[in-house]
């Protein structure tokens, strides 16, 4: 492999915790030469895009390898409203909390999230502004989260209308774009859940309890939201997520597309992080290792 590094725009698809596996691509890019200058995300891949862009990627990557199943639920503030669930400000206080304020046009590198207007029927791209806001309204599942108003426009999901946005990309000066699907075939086998890893970092645990234990007082337990409910409504947004994706695949193809199982885990399981940003990577590595003439036995030492 040439010196040089390959430069890449890189498009994060949509799918709860799935997106996850976007930690591990990152970091298969970042060890075999490439040099990510432009992210466009939509959901879940906003999140992850613009923590990275931002420079955060490591501080977010121990904060949900260490995340648990009690932590995800305190983090749901109950909007008690017709238009979603969850109104998101603990999530999104949270993030910043580990993160900080950020300014889009601030990063080091372009960025953009991608939400939907339904009212307007049409995408958003949201390339300045607080960067918070535009994860806020990009990861506004229906019926899950309530929406988010950026200039006065109520803001859902951008899965609904695009979930592996390219179009923001079209204007780079890149030497390919890569495109994450998190919608890719399904597994004919079920994925196990993997056994919990020990925590290897007591002092970021006691860290991780220090953002979340501010809302153990009005704590949501199992009892009283149960996610679980939520996984036929989340089949059915993934597989019209799976369908748009194919669809804006064929018509504007990317230069190379990694493609992650829509039954790699659940919409919620972001318990499942560890198994999760491994997949991510692996995958990267069977997908795109072949690019730099990395050969299987390479690979597997």
């Amino acid at each position: 492999m040439s010196e040089s590094k390959k430069e890449v725009s890189l498009v994060l698809g949509s799918g709860g915790a799935r997106g996850l596996a976007h930690i591990g691509i990152i970091r298969w890019l970042e060890e075999n030469g490439y040099e990510i200058k432009s992210i466009s995300g939509c959901s879940m891949g906003a999140v992850v895009g613009g923590i990275y862009a931002a420079g955060k990627l490591d501080e977010f990557e121990q904060w949900v390898r260490a995340i648990k199943r009690l932590d995800i639920i305190a983090l749901l503030d109950i909007s008690w409203r017709k238009n979603g669930l969850v109104k998101g400000d603990k999530i999104i206080d949270t993030l910043i909390d580990l993160v900080g304020e950020q300014q889009i046009e601030e990063l080091p590198i372009p960025y953009t999230a991608v939400a939907a207007d339904v009212t307007g029927e049409k995408e958003v791209w949201l390339q300045k502004g607080s960067l918070f806001d535009a994860i806020r309204a990009s990861i506004s599942l229906p019926m899950f989260f309530t929406p988010f108003a950026i200039n006065g426009v109520d803001l859902i999901d951008g899965g609904v209308l695009n979930p592996v946005p390219i179009a923001p990309t079209f204007g780079d000066h890149t030497d390919m774009t890569i495109a994450v699907n998190l919608g890719g075939p399904a597994r004919f086998e079920k994925p196990k859940k993997a056994e919990p890893e020990e925590k290897k970092t007591s002092i970021f645990t006691a860290k991780i309890s220090h953002y979340i234990s501010k809302f153990q007082s009005s704590l949501i337990t199992d009892s009283i939201i149960d996610l679980s409910a939520y996984d036929i409504a989340n089949q059915a947004f993934d597989a019209m997520q799976g369908t748009i994706a194919r669809l804006k695949l064929a018509a504007y193809p990317p230069d190379y597309t990694v493609e992650i199982a829509r039954n790699a885990c659940g919409t919620f399981d972001f318990d499942r992080a560890s198994e999760i940003i491994k997949l991510g990577y692996t995958t990267a590595e069977e997908t795109l290792g072949p690019l730099l003439g990395i050969n299987q036995n390479e690979m597997d030492n």
